[in-house]
């Protein structure tokens, strides 16, 4: 009775409210999780059926115990004098109803994917990401690691108060623990036998207090305890935080999915059926603690559990179950976290611990780290400060799951279809949110240190960017969320101001670099950039080709770092697989809007491709010719000089000094000076025309030098001034038809002595002023 008497008194002052919350939160919350949280990989050398766990060995079992823990001992009472009847039965509906929901989510996703351990960790990891699994695991694996201490510590604390003090507490601790660690390290069948036997003294310390109520219970007191009656500094609030803690523990169950025979029917089952169990426990203990006593001797006596019971020694053993039973849970379940982890290779460091020990693949390496943690944290004997910041490690994690299964649903991912079908994107959201404000009610500063301390590591793992080796939902979310836009893009009306340069560069692959680069200049941070290529002849015999050719472009694409994609055909000619591209490239609105192609080297072909040219325009796709002097450039190395555009008129102006103004975006054109040139044939124009342009460079917004040139002839003068231009950029009209061979041998004379020249026809889909 001492013992409960003196640990209590550091437990239940409202000053040290938090602690009490938090360390009858790790009591009741009994990390138990971990209980069991068999190994983690479902192989074929992992023990067999027969050694396996059913629903209620391997769930209901370690929740139960988990949810029954020290709170309910020696706080409950201080819950029903403080709220009345009434309002306990309400906070425990509403504590409850979080837990519902989140076990809801919890049976979900274990009946959607074949589990294999590893607890929440793999849960989680499996469906937002190896981020949000890798900052889980580790929290999880800390909080649980240094809740075996905390656990330990009131053990001792109880047994010592029993034995009189007459041992050093820390050996006594520092023993326990011992003994814990030998217990799991034998084995997690062991330890389930052992946790039969604490759920058997806890059965009959309930029977004991159950018995002495139905002696005491008077209809008087109901009547007197219906409504609140609060001491000073406490509401509703401050009881539903101290009270929330004994109702978790619901992961127990999913922690020891890798020793179930058949976890997608345990885990639902289990579960359900212990957070049913317990709250009818609850809720007959708040009648006959409210029938039996005034709420003056419920809010001052923390024992008032024992004084009730018929034989008060049995709720001095079921405080020892409690506290032992979860030190076993969490000795059991940190190594399995941490070596599904340490598996997973998320943090190579890490990957001493993956090993496992025997047929059942016991992580004995990283139970000997856990004990070797839990012990420095007894001898540090300060857990005051770490208490909270366990706690919110398990809300963020219950938070985080539903989370989980909320983008599960919402995504309508095809892959995503649980066994078990009682839960909902709408539950989901819900129980997150419980958890979330479960979180600041209980301490909001530390609700916000622990969400801050997984986003660092959150992020720290994303800097690495990992790439997990399983399915997760990032790609489900990332897909609905473009198929979303997609449709939105096509619903609303276009406007010039929003154009984008979507370009499709016929590069032959990697055959001409220099197209992939200039359509990379052209697009990079703000369009989209495809790299065509056509394979002459019919798409059966070529089909190998075509996938070979792809693997080829996505390398060159990856060794160059552009941002494109791949888009390679087989048709009968070059011409058709062009015109192929154009047609059926993209998808909706985001089609490809501009051609970017080489200038052909002889009459010959300048006739077949301009034929076809004619037609892609008339689909209304602008066309960007490019005639680029490789033997003397390297494509690779930014040539120096100025942008030069030379301006006849809006029709393929406004593209084409758009084109010099997306090219100098790049951190390579970045230094180099755009010009607005003009020829004029006499001087009197001379002065409105370098006005025009500088209103048009004014008005669209981009730095450019207006210069005007006199000149009876114009290709002369442009050879002239832009002899040493980085790139010349020239608007040209689609030639008439059977008129291509004179367009080629103009085109040629007047970009003789120019070594970069884009040709440019624009349809008129963009504005400069807009």
């Amino acid at each position: 009775m001492t013992v409960l008497s003196w640990r209590v008194s550091r437990i239940g002052n409202t000053r040290h409210l938090h602690y009490t919350t938090l360390f009858q939160f790790h009591g009741a919350c009994e990390f138990r999780m971990s209980t069991n949280e068999s190994t983690v990989r479902s192989t074929p050398s992992r023990e067999s059926d027969a050694a396996k766990f059913g629903s209620f060995g391997g769930v209901f079992t370690p929740c139960t115990l988990t949810i029954l823990g020290v709170i309910m001992f020696l706080r409950f009472g201080y819950v029903v004098g403080n709220t009345g009847l009434v309002y306990a039965l309400l906070i425990l509906l509403a504590a409850k109803a979080i837990t519902v929901l989140t076990t809801l989510s919890l049976s979900a996703i274990a009946t959607n994917t074949k589990i294999e351990g590893g607890g929440a960790y793999f849960l989680i990891s499996r469906s937002l990401g190896v981020e949000f699994g890798g900052a889980i695991g580790v929290v999880f694996f800390l909080a649980q690691a240094i809740s075996v201490s905390m656990y330990v510590i009131g053990f001792t604390e109880a047994f010592m108060a029993v034995t009189g003090n007459a041992l050093e507490f820390k050996w006594v601790a520092i023993a326990t623990n011992f003994a814990v660690f030998i217990c799991v390290y034998i084995g997690a069948g062991w330890t389930i036998k052992v946790q039969y036997f604490i759920l058997a003294i806890l059965g009959a310390s309930l029977v004991s207090f159950f018995i002495g109520g139905i002696g005491d219970f008077q209809w008087a007191n109901i009547t007197a305890n219906v409504s609140s009656s609060f001491v000073d500094g406490e509401n509703h609030f401050t009881m539903f935080a101290l009270f929330f803690p004994a109702v978790t523990g619901i992961m127990a169950g999913a922690n020891m999915s890798g020793d179930l025979k058949n976890p997608g029917k345990s885990i639902p089952n289990g579960t359900l059926w212990a957070i049913v169990a317990t709250a009818l426990v609850y809720a007959t203990m708040a009648f006959f603690l409210a029938g039996t006593r005034t709420s003056g001797e419920l809010t001052s006596n923390n024992l008032i559990i024992s004084d009730i019971a018929q034989w008060p020694i049995l709720i001095t053993a079921g405080v020892f179950a409690a506290t032992l039973s979860s030190a076993l849970g969490s000795m059991m379940g940190a190594p399995r976290i941490l070596q599904a982890l340490a598996r997973d290779n998320i943090f190579p460091s890490l990957k001493f611990f993956g090993a496992g020990a025997g047929q059942s693949s016991e992580p004995r390496r990283a139970i000997i780290l856990t004990f070797i943690l839990s012990s420095g944290c007894i001898l540090a004997a300060d857990l005051n400060s770490i208490a909270p910041l366990i706690t919110m490690a398990f809300m963020i994690t219950y938070g985080t799951l539903n989370l989980a299964t909320f983008y599960e649903g919402i995504t309508r991912n095809p892959s995503y279809r649980p066994t078990f079908r009682y839960s909902h994107w709408v539950t989901s959201l819900l129980g997150a949110a419980g958890c979330v404000s479960v979180m600041f009610l209980i301490n909001r500063n530390w609700a916000i240190v622990s969400i801050l301390i997984m986003t660092a590591i959150y992020f720290l793992i994303y800097r690495k960017q990992m790439e997990s080796r399983w399915g997760d939902l990032n790609s489900g979310l990332l897909f609905e969320r473009t198929r979303r836009n997609l449709l939105r893009l096509e619903k609303h009306l276009y406007h010039p101001k929003n154009w984008r340069p979507i370009v499709l560069a016929m590069s032959g692959g990697w055959t001409r670099p220099h197209l992939a680069l200039i359509g990379h200049w052209l697009t990079s941070g703000c369009g989209i950039l495809s790299l065509g290529q056509v394979i002459q002849g019919d798409v059966e015999d070529r089909v190998d080709r075509i996938i070979n050719q792809e693997e080829l472009l996505e390398k060159f694409i990856a060794e160059e770092k552009l941002e494109a994609f791949p888009n390679i055909v087989a048709a009968p000619s070059v011409i058709e697989g062009i015109e192929y591209l154009v047609q059926c490239g993209g998808l909706g609105a985001v089609r490809p809007n501009t051609l970017l192609m080489g200038w052909p080297d002889e009459v010959g072909k300048a006739e077949v491709v301009v034929s076809s040219v004619r037609v892609i325009a008339a689909l209304r796709r602008n066309i960007v010719i490019a005639k680029w002097d490789e033997e003397v450039n390297d494509p690779r190395v930014t040539p120096s000089g100025s942008i030069d555009v030379w301006w006849r008129g809006r029709k393929n102006g406004e593209l084409m000094l758009l084109l010099a103004h997306l090219m100098k975006q790049n951190a390579q054109w970045r230094n180099r000076t755009i010009r607005l040139m003009r020829v004029v044939s006499d001087d009197a124009a001379l002065d409105d025309v370098r006005t025009h342009l500088d209103e048009l460079s004014a008005n669209s917004r981009i730095d450019a030098d207006s210069h005007v040139f006199v000149s009876k002839d114009p290709v002369l003068e442009i050879q002239k001034q832009s002899s040493l231009a980085a790139v010349t950029i020239l608007g040209f009209e689609m030639p008439d038809e059977g008129s291509e061979a004179e367009f080629y041998q103009q085109m040629t004379r007047l970009s003789n002595n120019l070594s970069r020249v884009l040709f440019v026809n624009s349809t008129g889909n963009m504005k400069l002023e807009s």
